[in-house]
């Protein structure tokens, strides 16, 4: 300890040092400071354009606030618009079965076989009859399918299918190589894109995903040419409002996060996945803790693709489940026999 009165007392030269170090470390803080401010100023002018060329600027008066707000894609959003589609699906499956146009046996062999790309007809007859409950569930599945396969993971943004396909591969070859240019570029398509699906590309979804149902549904071929009003059309209509709804509009992260979206449909017979799947009727099997499986989709899941981290692989993207499949397993089906096709398919 220092007498009082005496002070600790450094050379000039230390001084003059410690001065000069101090000087420089104020000198690198602040060139830090202004690069990161630099950084924060292009950044900000970056998300200014990606929100303008998606139309959500603040630019403009409040009605196009209103809309802007409107039209982003939430959590809150996207279960509003998929339950009203099931709604539809059910609603549509529902009728068919309270008032077949043929026998349930034959609506039930017809859903397999598009569910299971016509392998069905390989496997000898049911032993039994089908019941209005596995019917209405089978028919649930294969629409559920066609809108996840044909509809929401395809960008329809045209009257030609042909385009279409092109478009979509066009979109992941610019996803893979920056997710932000194909948000922008994936929403400003889609401000161009037809309004409603047209009769011929109804069609087109029909014979390329559901044409032993589309026959046995409908048998004569003029009604499904001539007549646009049909269940059928409003269902697959539905799924395109919802599918445009995704694709469509921005997320509500104000461009900080690009992302896209894909349904997903588990197939039948394979296992319950609590991660993936959630069970819309209670299995007694899972209760017990044994192994139950899939019996029919109800409605898809979905998945939001995102980029991987900074300095990963290129092309490297992440994928989450944010809305589980709504499924049924076998035994609420009471013997559905679908484990049986799934088991035969695999060999």
């Amino acid at each position: 300890m220092s007498a009082p009165g005496q002070f600790d007392v450094v050379s000039g030269e230390q001084y003059r040092y410690a001065l000069t170090n101090f000087r420089i470390a104020h000198e690198k803080v602040e060139e830090q400071r202004t690069q990161l401010q630099e950084q924060e100023k292009q950044v900000a002018l970056l998300r200014a354009r990606i929100a303008l060329l998606e139309g959500t600027s603040g630019v403009g008066n409040g009605m196009r606030n209103t809309l802007t707000q409107q039209n982003t894609v939430d959590d809150f959003s996207i279960k509003t618009a998929a339950s009203k589609l099931d709604r539809e699906i059910n609603r549509w499956a529902a009728d068919i079965v309270r008032s077949p146009p043929c026998s349930l046996n034959d609506i039930r062999q017809a859903a397999l076989s598009d569910i299971f790309d016509g392998y069905v007809q390989e496997i000898e007859p049911y032993p039994f009859d089908a019941t209005g409950i596995q019917v209405q569930n089978l028919l649930r599945h294969a629409m559920s399918q066609t809108i996840s396969e044909g509809i929401m993971n395809c960008l329809i943004v045209t009257d030609s299918p042909e385009a279409n396909i092109q478009l979509t591969r066009i979109h992941e070859h610019i996803f893979s190589r920056d997710a932000t240019v194909a948000a922008v570029w994936r929403r400003q398509t889609f401000t161009a894109a037809v309004e409603r699906c047209s009769a011929d590309m109804s069609r087109f979804f029909l014979d390329e995903h559901m044409p032993a149902l589309t026959q046995a549904l409908h048998p004569h071929p003029e009604e499904l040419k001539y007549s646009q009003n049909l269940p059928i059309f409003a269902v697959l209509e539905a799924g395109y409002d919802f599918s445009r709804m995704l694709h469509g509009s921005p997320s509500n992260s104000g461009g900080s996060v690009d992302a896209f979206y894909r349904g997903f449909v588990p197939e039948l017979g394979s296992p319950l996945s609590p991660r993936q799947m959630e069970l819309v009727k209670r299995c007694s099997m899972s209760e017990r803790g044994e192994v139950d499986r899939v019996g029919a989709v109800v409605f898809p899941g979905l998945v939001k693709v995102t980029r991987g981290p900074l300095g990963g692989p290129q092309g490297d993207h992440v994928q989450a489940v944010v809305r589980r499949a709504q499924v049924i397993c076998e035994c609420a089906l009471l013997g559905s026999m679908v484990g049986r096709i799934a088991h035969h398919s695999a060999m």
